[in-house]
């Protein structure tokens, strides 16, 4: 069994809609430990600890943390800062003055990795700790889940924005032929590929979804674009922030980094992908068009989260500090698919050695697409439909013209 002491809780990256609530499962858990004593928050992830600047979690009312389970983002503040070996050694004498025995955190393959390397680093310095991590990103690249917490409330976001976006295109097609709907996803499309949902008959929008896993291709995509419009009077576009060119190149033409090295996307200094497909789209037709580019609003939009993802999402919590209780330390919490895809969505928890998370990403399966990568197939619909739930169903009047009555 794990020593007796401290707890500690921190969140990273990008926030969910409902990262808060697996906060809340991680406090309720410790809390109600007899092997955990205090339960403190890092303010700021990791930089929490190097700046000495925690929260007493523990003393926080019932009705905060009740509240807390369906507030947006990141209530103990996020950071995306990238470990150095400078860093571990008052990382390590903070976790000691603080008696910290048991390390949680929140987020994405960063976060991952600093959970591995930080708890990698004590235990081999002779300081005891168990350290298990609660998956997080709407991204929904975390290799070893079949889903993130987060994701399907930011997909039911996309699907819904994209199916509410499509009436006005539809009808606003003398004005504006074209629409371009941008989501994130650095790297993988998920996210994109979750309009599709959408979609109630054939022919209704998305028409088209781009997505990083496939090579943007200029004419190609420009034939789609025409074919489209010919086909529906107007055209709808849905694409990820990372659609690269083919030498590899992102569409969006930005030369801004993070921390970690990962391109910023739309940042200053390159336009965002959407502008440059309307741009594109513009030159070439003549067409005038929007792009809509919600950028963060998919990451914090309480009143579109799922109350299966909050539940999901303060389950994972809890099973994270019920693993480490039972000293099954190194892992991440994962979420594992039960039910068929004709059934009501079930699963189970399972675990993943922290450094395949932190080493791997997950893309989307080849067979999640159709053959010219710009739409998704029937089984990725079948995977992200039960996640994403019953989408509204909206009234559309019969088209045909009225004729001229006879008057006697």
């Amino acid at each position: 069994m794990p020593a007796t002491g401290n707890a500690i809780i921190g969140q990273s990256g990008g926030p969910t809609s409902v990262i808060n609530a697996s906060l809340v499962g991680v406090v309720d858990a410790a809390r109600k430990s007899k092997t955990i004593g205090r339960v403190f928050g890092m303010r700021f992830g990791i930089e929490g600890v190097l700046n000495n600047f925690l929260l007493d979690l523990g003393a926080e009312s019932a009705e905060t943390l009740k509240a807390l389970r369906s507030t947006p983002s990141s209530a103990l503040g996020s950071s995306r800062l990238k470990l150095q070996e400078e860093h571990f050694e008052p990382i390590l004498k903070q976790l000691k003055k603080y008696d910290i025995r048991y390390f949680f955190m929140i987020g994405g393959n960063d976060t991952m990795d600093t959970i591995h390397r930080v708890v990698e680093y004590a235990n081999e310095h002779g300081w005891e700790m168990t350290g298990v991590g609660v998956p997080k990103t709407v991204d929904n690249d975390l290799f070893g889940t079949d889903h993130t917490p987060g994701f399907p409330s930011a997909a039911r976001y996309v699907a819904l924005s994209v199916q509410q976006g499509a009436l006005l295109a539809r009808d606003m097609q003398r004005v504006d032929q074209f629409t371009i709907f941008q989501t994130v996803g650095r790297s993988a499309g998920w996210l994109p590929a979750a309009a599709a949902c959408a979609r109630k008959n054939a022919g209704d929008a998305p028409h088209i979804i781009l997505c990083p896993e496939h090579s943007f291709n200029r004419d190609r995509f420009l034939s789609a674009v025409s074919d489209t419009h010919s086909k529906r009077g107007f055209v709808s576009i849905v694409c990820g922030e990372g659609i690269t060119n083919p030498d590899g190149s992102p569409v969006s033409a930005s030369q801004t980094k993070d921390k970690f090295d990962n391109v910023e996307f739309g940042a200053m200094g390159g336009a965002s992908v959407g502008m440059q497909l309307h741009r594109m789209i513009a030159d070439e037709f003549g067409w005038r068009g929007e792009f809509q580019v919600t950028e963060s609003l998919q990451m914090c939009a309480a009143d579109r989260a799922l109350k299966s993802d909050i539940d999901s999402a303060y389950a994972c919590g809890r099973e994270a500090v019920r693993l480490a209780q039972q000293g099954h330390g190194g892992v991440m919490v994962t979420i594992e698919r039960t039910s068929k895809p004709d059934e009501k969505y079930a699963s189970k928890f399972g675990t993943i050695p922290l450094h395949e998370v932190a080493n791997h990403e997950r893309p989307m399966p080849a067979n999640y697409f159709t053959k010219d990568g710009m739409n998704v197939s029937k089984k990725f619909l079948d995977y992200a439909s039960p996640l994403i739930g019953k989408l509204p169903e909206y009234a559309s009047l019969t088209i045909r013209k009225a004729g001229v009555a006879n008057r006697e």
